[in-house]
């Protein structure tokens, strides 16, 4: 009996520390480039932060923006990285709450169109057929769109599932142009970005939201917070911002993205109803 009592307590304890193990925290990244591009850049900075704080930061991402999407909606990823419309959708449901943010970044849109392209202004491309990452992505599409309908410039959307596809599908003449932002342009592979061209800039607001669920603790949120601020003081954090084009991050709040609160957008209204 004695050996089976220590057998059980042995097996309770195993089971214990397994589950300890087993807790991590998923980061979610919006998958404005492949996957592959994605964990290759990232992995390494969740691998340092998680050095950090002490905790098991695990990438992941989805497979297109709107997939993304539904996987804020029902919460899937403790923290997000999201561009500033989702930031204020997924803020009312599930409740995500801004953390940090890119230092001294405002989010810019873009449309590139091929370098020899003879298109010179966003009128040229009056009834033709662009490429957008995805309906939702908010610099790359949202508010492009939006100027060229106040503009009367009436384009035939094509959604694409990331910038890197937008950028390819240009550069390959699939499309006479498309939409996308200065950051994802500037991380392309150069034989890529040397084939295209930037015809025109949206306005500048708030950037990406880095964002933590309501089940993450305020204890993991202020040492992350710490271990986010702390990269751009440290030569090994300031080597991994390089590789995701970041000069750093600062602190957040709800209040910041009134800016695109402002821009009164429905487009994913019915996802959260």
């Amino acid at each position: 009996m004695k050996t089976v009592l220590r057998c059980l307590i042995s097996i309770s304890l195993l089971f214990a520390v397994t589950t300890v193990k087993a807790e991590h925290l998923t980061f979610g990244i919006v998958p404005q480039q492949s996957a592959h591009t994605l964990a290759k850049r990232w992995t390494p900075v969740f691998q340092y932060l998680s050095e950090k704080t002490g905790e098991d930061i695990r990438f992941s991402t989805a497979k297109d923006i709107p997939t993304f999407e539904k996987r804020l909606v029902a919460g899937e990823y403790d923290i997000a990285y999201m561009n500033p419309y989702h930031y204020t959708v997924f803020n009312k449901v599930p409740g995500y709450q801004a953390m940090a943010k890119q230092t001294d970044k405002l989010i810019k849109g873009i449309v590139v169109v091929r370098k020899d392209s003879p298109y010179e202004k966003l009128a040229d491309l009056n009834n033709k057929q662009l490429a957008f990452p995805a309906p939702a992505a908010f610099a790359a599409s949202v508010v492009p769109r939006s100027i060229m309908e106040q503009q009367g410039i009436y384009i035939t959307p094509q959604y694409v599932s990331s910038h890197e596809s937008v950028y390819l599908g240009v550069a390959r003449g699939f499309f006479v142009a498309g939409g996308g932002v200065m950051r994802t342009f500037n991380n392309m592979a150069p034989e890529v970005k040397e084939q295209l061209r930037v015809l025109w800039t949206t306005p500048d607001y708030t950037p990406h939201a880095i964002a933590a669920h309501p089940r993450v603790s305020s204890e993991k949120i202020a040492k992350l917070k710490q271990a986010l601020l702390g990269m751009s003081d440290d030569p090994e954090g300031i080597a991994l911002l390089k590789t995701i084009n970041f000069t750093g991050f600062s602190l957040a709040e709800n209040a910041d993205w009134d800016d695109v609160r402002a821009l009164n957008i429905k487009l994913l209204d019915a996802l959260i109803k």
